[in-house]
């Protein structure tokens, strides 16, 4: 009991660790496409994103630690899946999300991911459904959108394509986390990521045809900066963590954790660049914890267990 106690903990604590790498994201989201003199596509920030993790990735694994990339061959097709629509797709409709909406109206969106993740999970991954899991759904959900300033700040930009593609972003990080739990257990979280990330990188050279699009943001030296960042920081180092996590809790539990990312990014703003926290906010922040302390609490039979490979 107290070492499954122990690995629920440290499932959390990743997925906790992964939100508040995300949550420095916003200042770099922001920076790109608000402050660079040239205009951010967002078809090339995904695809500098994914080329550039890949590389980062590949290179020293390679190099150092080739037994952490060894996958069965029976699923490269999973994989080349998993990077296009969990990875290449989400980073896509994010952004797009963003250049439609705004960063607040797009992670509200995104973090409707745990409804699609409860859904899939109790139908086919064997999650087992109780009433904590919709509750903690719903908490989570008006948290982050008190938070980030849509439910009540009037933070909320609706346009029909901002819409479309935030929901779409959803989707996809659904499918992401769903496809992670699939592969806890069959694949090494590395080798999950970085061959995600390099058929994400390979359907983005594909697609644009070369990295053409992508060398007016790489080549300008703020935008290289900040793509070296998303890349690591924000990719490479959270979506890690976060497959990790998958391997300890269960998916929908991982997803509603992760909706503490607004929390941590408007915790890390008040410290650091001084902004205010008015009293929506901090309700918002106290109803995501809420929502993380009621998936602690025990599940009859305890988490899924991750099926053998």
């Amino acid at each position: 009991m107290a070492d499954s106690e122990g690995r629920k903990a440290l499932g959390y604590a990743l997925v906790i660790f992964a939100a508040a790498c995300w949550a420095t994201g916003g200042v770099t989201d922001k920076l790109l496409f608000t402050t660079l003199s040239i205009d951010v596509d967002p078809l090339a920030l995904s695809s500098a994103r994914a080329l550039v993790a890949f590389v980062v990735l590949i290179v020293p694994l390679a190099l150092f630690r080739r037994d952490l990339l060894r996958v069965d061959r029976r699923y490269i097709g999973f994989l080349a899946v998993f990077g296009v629509v969990g990875m290449a797709m989400l980073h896509l409709a994010y952004y797009q999300a963003i250049s439609h909406t705004n960063v607040a109206t797009a992670i509200l969106l995104e973090y409707l991911a745990p409804v699609f993740v409860l859904i899939v999970s109790v139908s086919f991954l064997g999650e087992r459904f109780t009433w904590a899991l919709p509750v903690g759904i719903v908490l989570s959900i008006l948290g982050a959108g008190l938070v980030v300033g849509v439910i009540g700040g009037g933070g909320l930009r609706v346009t029909p394509l901002g819409i479309a593609w935030g929901l779409l972003a959803a989707v996809f990080f659904a499918a992401y986390i769903v496809m992670g739990k699939y592969a806890a257990g069959r694949i090494a979280p590395w080798a999950l990521l970085t061959w995600g990330l390099g058929f994400a990188a390979l359907f983005w050279l594909v697609a644009t045809g070369g990295m053409e699009s992508a060398r007016p943001l790489l080549t300008d030296p703020v935008g290289l900066v900040a793509v070296l960042y998303i890349a690591i920081v924000t990719t490479v180092i959270p979506f890690g963590a976060f497959l990790a996590a998958l391997h300890y809790i269960d998916a929908t539990k991982a997803s509603v954790t992760s909706t503490i990312e607004p929390v941590i990014a408007a915790v890390l703003s008040f410290l650091v660049l001084g902004e205010t926290l008015d009293g929506l906010q901090i309700l918002g922040g106290v109803l995501v914890i809420a929502a993380v302390v009621v998936f602690q609490r025990p599940s009859p039979g305890g988490e899924a267990a991750p099926p053998p490979p």
